[in-house]
């Protein structure tokens, strides 16, 4: 990490600086609660302002009180291993941390004789959340549709003329195409780990009509779905590859409504910015697809390790400027990871109309 130049971590709005230090080794409990001692790999957080007032902190009879949404798959890092990590945290700062029970969603109610140590605690409980949180898988991604009809039946078409001519070329197979009815764009993911921040992750999408409708007029916008690419560097040993969507007068509203969407997100706390600008593409090959007993045993959820890559030079020389189709973009949509609507598509959690 650069001294000048350390990296910053979004909580509630405010921006914090994340130290790293050589200081209390921490290490992973074993316990039946599954619970941790503390911050993973010796990260520790420095505070930006001396109080957090992003929660509100109230006076009571015996001193001040502040409640904290957290959900409860993150108390067992606040409670750390044998109880250790709450603790230390109302030692070091004089308070009281009430914590709902596992698996129970609630507030964590932290209490003190002091504000200023009622708004120390609520700051390390926030660092120590975020740190955690941001180890969870992700359970849903802000989503355009591309399985369209006319696109479909061009993929369909797409994936019978590859297997016909390039089925002998390394790892080329049926199963790792996708599933026609879930072809999309991926705008940016998102690990919601209850159903409030679900609710809050709708909210804000809704809060995203206006920019929206100012880009594309009020209108649908027109896309077409021509030419495939692939991810990495070496074309003979490929995990993705995808077609890519422009839109049909050459514009680059598409691009400029999806940069909005991931500014608003990671600006709300709910998503965090993976690249300066976001790579547009449907992907129609992935070798996380691949047909393997452990993948069928856990629905489809792949270890990295088990991927095999795939030859695609053929496929690029042969279908580099492959057109799937053309169709109107009317929505952008919040996704559930690994499930299924009526349509095929995956269950929308949230969805925002163009017009």
């Amino acid at each position: 990490m650069e001294i000048l130049r350390p990296s910053l971590i979004n909580i509630s709005g405010r921006i914090y600086r994340r130290n790293t230090i050589k200081e209390d080794q921490y290490e992973e409990a074993e316990e039946e609660d599954s619970s941790y001692v503390g911050p993973p790999a010796s990260e520790q957080f420095e505070e930006e302002q001396e109080f957090c007032d992003s929660h509100a902190i109230e006076q009571t009879d015996k001193g001040f009180r502040c409640a904290i949404d957290v959900p409860s798959v993150l108390y067992k890092y606040i409670i750390g291993r044998k109880g250790e990590t709450r603790r230390r945290l109302e030692s070091d700062t004089k308070t009281s941390i009430n914590i709902p029970k596992q698996g129970v969603e609630g507030q964590i109610v932290i209490t003190g004789s002091q504000k200023a140590a009622v708004s120390s605690a609520v700051t390390r409980v926030e660092l120590l959340v975020e740190s955690f949180r941001r180890k969870q898988p992700f359970t849903h991604f802000l989503s355009f549709a591309l399985n369209h009809p006319q696109v479909q039946d061009g993929f369909l078409r797409f994936k019978e003329e590859v297997l016909e001519q390039c089925s002998q070329d390394h790892g080329v197979d049926g199963s790792i195409f996708q599933n026609p009815a879930k072809l999309h764009l991926t705008v940016g993911t998102l690990a919601l780990l209850n159903d409030l921040e679900v609710t809050r992750a709708c909210d804000q999408l809704q809060h995203c009509e206006d920019f929206i409708k100012t880009i594309t007029e009020g209108k649908p916008l027109p896309l077409e779905v021509t030419g495939i690419e692939y991810m990495n560097d070496d074309p003979a040993m490929v995990d993705v590859l995808y077609a890519k969507v422009h839109v049909k007068d050459g514009s680059d509203k598409l691009q400029a409504i999806v940069e909005r969407l991931v500014d608003h997100f990671v600006s709300s706390g709910l998503m965090v910015r993976e690249w300066d600008r976001v790579k547009l593409h449907g992907t129609v090959m992935n070798t996380l697809f691949r047909k393997v007993a452990s993948a069928e045993a856990t629905g489809g959820r792949h270890n990295m390790k088990e991927r095999e890559a795939f030859d695609a030079r053929n496929i690029l020389k042969s279908f580099g400027s492959y057109q799937f189709g053309e169709f109107d973009l009317n929505a952008v949509q919040i996704s559930q990871r690994y499930s299924t609507d009526c349509t095929g598509f995956y269950t929308p959690a949230g969805v925002l109309n163009f017009s």
